[in-house]
């Protein structure tokens, strides 16, 4: 008896109040645990978004799934109405506010009943019930926030996994210059020298180098399996001649039989979904299929439901980038020559298929060279989903510019790309690049640095 007054008398003195937006729930099931001893409250409304989301096959619709299965296995036979306790160590409390007559009425000062307006009201009325705590909003949804804020209402960003420093981002490779005439010497006579004789610290494993002395340079990665570094050769991939070092490196992570998962950041023309569909088609030999794949974004957030024919006719739109490397891959070639011819026939056999990602979900794919162009349009458990499909002998190449987001509720630093670059750079099967010099042309260039 003695420890469950103890547990209420801890509630109590809980500082805060985290109010969550349907938003965050869709971006990740498990955040109302994130909140350490603090409570969390959770709007009627929330619920009631929730349920529109809860059919389908994308991620949103299985976090919603997900999280009203996880409200039902903790709420048992008692209501939410009341607060009650999270299970686990040193966790706050929930529930559900049925409540939204707020005395400043959101719904009046913006003139729409709509269901932000009425989460918004669910916060002001905690924060009046509950003047000795603060109540904050929590939201992946910029535009609630502000509103929030218009009614002194405090509102944050859901920050649990964000890349807390996005500007030092692994970038993959670096530039080493003053070294020793010699230690270039040994590297294109013998093919690779030690990280001492660099006069270096271990990098992280793949990393790659640009090495300059004062009569060469040469381009080296650190080989996490020999324990050295490595001369990397500049060489044409599918008659795709890489036009920098940056290329030379993508295209050396691709090419690698030891590197299963690689990442290629970069802006608009600097090569990157090119470069993988090169390699890949490269090394089609080794694999069963290569697949490529986009998340569908579509404009004004419609569902590609609305659009005229059957699923590969709607998709077709969003898939046009990858077509168009594909048939420049092709252009290298005559439409005379065996390897035109291949191409073509991967296509109709589906050898080379291009698919949407809610295909994935579900699938054990083994033998496979998977693509995923835009990948920044990613949540991490979308990534994260996707990797987990990987079977034996599968290869996944993931694409993308983290400052080009297409998705609501994702930023520079929540998106998954970033968060994978982020936390798996210590592996010895991964390997990345940023892709920072463009190629596409000279107008594509000045776009990029000037707009």
């Amino acid at each position: 008896m003695a420890t469950k007054r103890s547990a209420d008398k801890a509630a109590v003195k809980s500082s805060k109040i985290f109010v969550l937006d349907t938003s965050v729930i869709l971006y990740n099931h498990n955040a109302i645990m994130e909140f350490a001893d603090n409570d969390v409250a959770i709007p009627i409304t929330v619920l009631e978004e929730l349920d529109n989301f809860k059919k389908g096959n994308t991620i949103k619709n299985f976090e919603a799934r997900e999280f009203i299965r996880f409200l039902d296995s903790i709420s048992g036979r008692s209501t939410m109405k009341n607060w009650r306790r999270l299970n686990g160590p040193e966790k706050g409390r929930f529930k559900v506010v049925m409540n939204e007559n707020s005395k400043t009425d959101a719904r009046s000062i913006f003139n729409d009943n709509k269901a932000d307006h009425r989460i918004l009201n669910a916060a002001l009325k905690l924060q009046e019930e509950n003047p000795d705590k603060k109540v904050i909003l929590v939201s992946k949804d910029i535009n609630l926030r502000l509103k929030a804020k218009s009614l002194s209402l405090t509102a944050e960003d859901f920050e649990t996994g964000k890349v807390q420093n996005i500007d030092s981002l692994y970038t993959g490779s670096s530039f080493v210059e003053d070294v020793d005439p010699d230690v270039i010497d040994k590297l294109y006579k013998e093919g690779f020298c030690s990280v001492k004789e660099l006069g270096i610290e271990r990098p992280f494993p793949n990393h790659y180098f640009v090495l300059k002395s004062v009569r060469a340079s040469a381009l080296a990665y650190f080989n996490p399996i020999t324990d050295r570094i490595e001369r990397v050769e500049k060489r044409a991939i599918s008659r795709i001649m890489p036009r920098n070092a940056e290329q030379v490196f993508a295209l050396h992570a691709i090419m690698n039989p030891e590197i299963k998962l690689v990442t290629l950041q970069g802006v608009a023309g600097t090569g990157k979904t090119l470069l993988a569909l090169a390699g890949a088609w490269e090394q089609r030999r080794n694999f069963k299929q290569i697949f490529l794949a986009r998340p569908i974004v579509p404009l004004s957030n419609k569902d590609i439901g609305y659009l005229p024919g059957d699923i590969h006719e709607k998709i077709n739109p969003y898939m046009e980038p990858l077509w168009d490397n594909l048939k420049f891959i092709q252009s290298q070639f005559g439409e005379q020559d065996k390897e035109y011819k291949r191409i073509s026939d991967a296509i109709e056999m589906e050898k080379l298929k291009i698919t949407p990602l809610a295909y994935i979900r579900g699938r054990s794919i083994s033998n496979v060279c998977f693509i995923v162009d835009e990948a920044q349009n990613l949540t991490p458990h979308e990534i994260k989903t996707i990797i987990t499909r990987a079977g034996e002998n599968t290869k996944i190449i993931f694409t993308g510019d983290i400052y080009q987001i297409d998705t609501p509720y994702l930023d520079s630093q929540s998106n998954g790309l970033s968060v994978l670059i982020d936390r798996i750079k210590q592996h010895d099967i991964y390997g990345h690049v940023l892709l920072e010099k463009g190629e596409r042309s000279e107008l594509a260039n000045l776009a990029n640095e000037l707009l």
